[in-house]
């Protein structure tokens, strides 16, 4: 795995084939137990696995996934899942849980009207996709480091701007401190899917928001 300098006894890489099965895992636990559209509409751990192995094989192709291990131990801290913006979903997506829709339905929303109708090129816009920290690791700034290792990769990469949907508040303060401006938002009360307030259960939670990051700047 391709590695970038070590922060605070963490060894931030680039994801490997590897790293799969434990990545789907971590994330899979954190986001079903801790990120507010997950809680509301019900998905379970096993459920959002599938949604992360999807992308595996994306990760291992685009080379813009980073990946926190605790440099002693070897074991995975946290993890940050990128993509290019331009590029396809993975396949398999259909044969997903159907809980799902209403949170795809309003992230597409906020792409949508972030992009304003314009179609991004290939290899410009690094989608900041899924960001989780282990529970034994939180609070140390593993998070932010792995933010700040993405955009490194990405810049390297060539890459002229970031993009996130930051959808708990947890996450909207660490791009904020790393820059990020505010560009289009929701509010999880207001929203509706087929009539249906289904995020009112997390309105105060307030809704996700589109972020971007000149890289460089």
């Amino acid at each position: 795995m391709a590695r970038t300098p070590e922060r605070m006894g963490v060894d931030y890489g680039v994801y490997a084939p590897s790293d799969a099965e434990e990545m789907a895992r971590l994330l899979a636990v954190l986001f079903t137990e801790r990120d507010p559209p997950a809680v509301a509409v019900g998905l379970t751990a096993a459920e959002f696995e599938a949604f992360v192995m999807l992308f595996c094989r994306k990760a291992e192709v685009e080379g813009l996934t980073i990946v926190a291990r605790s440099a002693a131990t070897g074991q995975m801290m946290g993890v940050l899942l990128a993509e290019d913006l331009a590029s396809a979903p993975p396949e398999g997506m259909e044969g997903l849980s159907r809980k799902f829709d209403p949170i795809f339905a309003m992230l597409s929303q906020l792409e949508a009207e972030y992009r304003g109708g314009v179609a991004l090129p290939s290899g410009e816009c690094l989608h900041l996709f899924l960001l989780g920290v282990a529970r034994d690791f939180a609070g140390q700034g593993v998070g932010r480091h792995l933010v700040e290792a993405c955009l490194e990769n990405g810049a390297r990469r060539g890459y002229r701007v970031a993009v996130t949907e930051a959808t708990n508040k947890t996450s909207q303060h660490i791009f904020r401190k790393l820059s990020f401006v505010e560009r289009v938002g929701r509010s999880y009360g207001e929203y509706r899917f087929q009539g249906q307030a289904v995020f009112a259960s997390i309105a105060e939670h307030g809704g996700p928001i589109m972020m971007d990051k000149l890289l460089g700047s």
